[in-house]
């Protein structure tokens, strides 16, 4: 299966490092060489950069490793096929506008007899289920919510908790989300995360001889929490989220944290029942 990665920091932060361990997983110490693509979110927007060739050996991919992008959240997926051809249209991260930003979203698993109903605002542009799935997402919240106006993460979190869990049952659904402020991570099978903060010290990557002194690149004051499918370095405590896990990380910090019951597909699934949604849910906020 794929292969996901992100950050989440309280200051524009780099991730030519990570990214350098996380591409090589792409056709060089992994097998995910069906595609790869990275979404940067800032101030002034987003950035996405997608590419159908191995990570390991795209020259888009190589300019990104050299050429530091700032960005308060990032997400990076590299591919390995389960459905839906080799091409652009189904290299995530996928890309949507909604209530005024626009939200990305990349996914690894598989979803089995996931044929949604979706309306004219909300149809994929390319074959996969990942892209189906977010398009599915996109379309309940758009009738969780009703109205112009962009619901707080607060809100967000316990709904998107919920509909993981109707995902979820049709097969593998580990997936992250942004909207740029905050990152949304679902663990179906494995997923593995850890702070850093002051004081910073030196790491190393797993993937390639490289290690980085983190003082050298961060003050302070910064922050950042990190996301990948497998740990990227040496000598740090990265945690395995559990089965059925949604964590929101806003500034660099985990605030919020769910875990729904994982189960087997139903004969009926309750994915393709919008009418069994209920309008909202409790808030549970948590400690990093």
């Amino acid at each position: 299966m794929c292969q996901l990665f992100a950050l989440n920091s309280n200051a524009p932060s780099a991730v030519t490092f990570s990214f350098t361990g996380f591409s090589s997983r792409g056709g060089n110490t992994g097998d995910h060489a069906d595609g790869w693509g990275i979404a940067f979110h800032g101030e002034s927007g987003c950035r996405v950069f997608i590419d159908d060739a191995p990570a390991s050996r795209s020259p888009l991919a190589a300019f990104l490793r050299e050429h530091p992008i700032r960005a308060t959240s990032v997400l990076a997926h590299i591919r390995k096929a389960t459905q839906g051809p080799v091409q652009l249209s189904n290299c995530h991260p996928f890309q949507r506008q909604w209530r005024g930003v626009q939200w990305a979203f990349c996914h690894n698993g598989d979803l089995k007899s996931f044929a949604p109903a979706l309306d004219a605002r909300h149809q994929p542009v390319g074959s996969t289920d990942s892209e189906a799935a977010f398009c599915w997402l996109m379309q309940q919240l758009d009738s969780c919510f009703p109205g112009p106006s962009r619901p707080r993460w607060q809100d967000l979190a316990p709904v998107l908790s919920e509909l993981a869990a109707q995902l979820s049952a049709h097969g593998t659904f580990n997936f992250l989300l942004t909207d740029g402020h905050a990152i949304y991570a679902h663990c179906s099978t494995r997923l593995h995360w850890l702070t850093r903060r002051h004081p910073f010290t030196r790491v190393r990557l797993v993937d390639t001889d490289l290690s980085l002194d983190l003082s050298d690149a961060n003050g302070p004051g910064d922050r950042m929490a990190l996301l990948a499918t497998e740990p990227l370095t040496h000598d740090e405590p990265w945690i395995a989220m559990e089965p059925g896990e949604l964590f929101v990380f806003v500034d660099g910090v985990r605030v919020w944290k769910r875990r729904h019951a994982v189960a087997s597909a139903p004969s009926e699934p309750a994915a393709l029942r919008p009418s069994a949604m209920p309008a909202r849910w409790d808030v549970a906020p948590c400690g990093p």
